[in-house]
C-alpha cells in the first residue's frame, strides 16, 4: 500500500511516498500506527502535546477527508488513493 505525503512530511519520510509492505487493506488508525513505526518522527507532526491530533492534518481517501467517512475506522485498500497533508502556515502579515 502506498500513501502520498506532502510538505514537511516529505522531509521526515525521505520522499513523497510511504510504502506499507504486505498490507492489502487496513483501517486509517492502524495505518497511522504502521507509519509511525516506520517513521517515528511523523508522530510529532500529527499530534499536539496533549495527545490530540492536529485539526489541520488532512487524511484524504480518494479525495474525501477521513473525518467525513468512518474516521479512524475507515478501511483503506491498495485500490484507494491515500494522501496526507500536514498543517501549513504562512502568508502575509
Amino acid at each position: 500500500m502506498e500513501i502520498k505525503v506532502y510538505a514537511t512530511l516529505r522531509d521526515i519520510v525521505g520522499g513523497g511516498t510511504i510504502t506499507l509492505a504486505g498490507v492489502d487493506s487496513i483501517t486509517v488508525g492502524a495505518m497511522l500506527e504502521k507509519m509511525f513505526q516506520l517513521h517515528p518522527g511523523l508522530k510529532d507532526e500529527f499530534y499536539k502535546s496533549n495527545g490530540e491530533m492536529h485539526s489541520a492534518i488532512h487524511i484524504l481517501i480518494n479525495g474525501r477527508d477521513m473525518r467525513y467517512l468512518d474516521g479512524w475506522d475507515t478501511v483503506v485498500s491498495t485500490a484507494d488513493v491515500v494522501r496526507i497533508f500536514p498543517p501549513v502556515g504562512g502568508g502575509r502579515r
